[in-house]
């Protein structure tokens, strides 16, 4: 499916009135199996980027061309929705229309820019900065303008609430909105009474709300969620968090026992050939054999 046909159809799936229960992938073939498992869309996830690809913490340590490398990777893997974790643009607005561009051509759907200061930290670390609103707003901006195709949103990511308090926060992805942000991302309410107002101090703008598991925002159900008016329910690293928990177990049982079978806590053979299309290669290769 053509990019465009893609962005289009995200568009207007997210101006149904339910929630879009969205996971996040660091790599390729994780999402080929959010793809595999029946979700309508994946979000490239910087953290789980910067852990898998690197080994290392979310504190900014990855940048544009390892992220748009990945895009077009996963571009090429799925034909999901692909939100790209675009971290805080890279630089002043001349950079970030820089990275809207290369982003929306490596295959991205929608582009989410923070307002942190660089480095930039994760959203659930202690120690973060934003910069003044003035800045963050020319940004989003920038954002906009440099889109090739409207349909490719710009998601609007505020840290304010761990800097600033709550209504900082609030009032900063309201004016996210005037800008012309498509979609507004209040990063770590800290009680579900924070969450359910988001929503309504931000009405006819979709909401994003990232559910970290052992961060700082309280797991809630996705009924519960789209009750509350959100439209983009994101568990960043999901994915990564039990695919080293997998890791962990597999490692520790075959260091335990010195041997592995396809009995043990792994995919077999077969199943890890499906989830990279084998067959696909075989038949092209049938067909263009001389």
């Amino acid at each position: 499916m053509l990019n465009h046909e893609i962005n289009r159809a995200f568009r207007a799936r997210l101006s149904e009135n339910r929630p879009l229960l969205m996971p996040g992938a660091p790599n390729a073939l994780a999402a080929r199996v959010i793809e595999d498992q029946g979700f309508e869309a994946v979000y490239l996830t910087g953290a789980g980027l910067t852990n898998t690809y690197l080994g290392l913490p979310d504190l900014g340590f990855v940048g544009l061309s390892e992220i748009a490398q990945h895009t077009s990777t996963i571009r090429d893997a799925t034909d999901l929705p692909i939100v790209v974790d675009a971290d805080n643009g890279f630089g002043n607005a001349l950079n970030v229309r820089h990275t809207i561009r290369t982003l929306e051509r490596a295959g991205a759907s929608a582009v989410q820019l923070e307002d942190q200061k660089s480095p930039k930290r994760c959203g659930h670390f202690s120690g973060k900065e934003v910069v003044p609103l003035s800045e963050a707003r020319i940004r989003i901006r920038a954002a906009v303008d440099s889109r090739q195709d409207e349909n490719m949103l710009i998601v609007a990511r505020t840290d304010a609430r761990a800097t600033d308090g709550y209504n900082a926060a609030l009032d900063r992805a309201a004016a996210f909105v005037e800008e012309g942000a498509d979609i507004t991302f209040v990063e770590a309410p800290q009680s579900v009474e924070e969450m359910r107002g988001i929503p309504t101090a931000l009405p006819g703008t979709p909401q994003l709300v990232n559910l970290v598991v052992g961060g700082k925002t309280p797991i809630v159900g996705l009924d519960e969620l789209g009750e509350m008016g959100f439209s983009l329910i994101l568990y960043a690293n999901v994915a990564l968090q039990s695919a080293l928990h997998g890791m962990q177990t597999a490692l520790g049982q075959l260091k335990e026992k010195g041997r592995m079978d396809e009995d043990g806590p792994l995919a077999g053979f077969e199943e890890r050939q499906r989830m990279v299309r084998k067959s696909m290669f075989d038949a092209l290769e049938t067909r263009y054999k001389e």
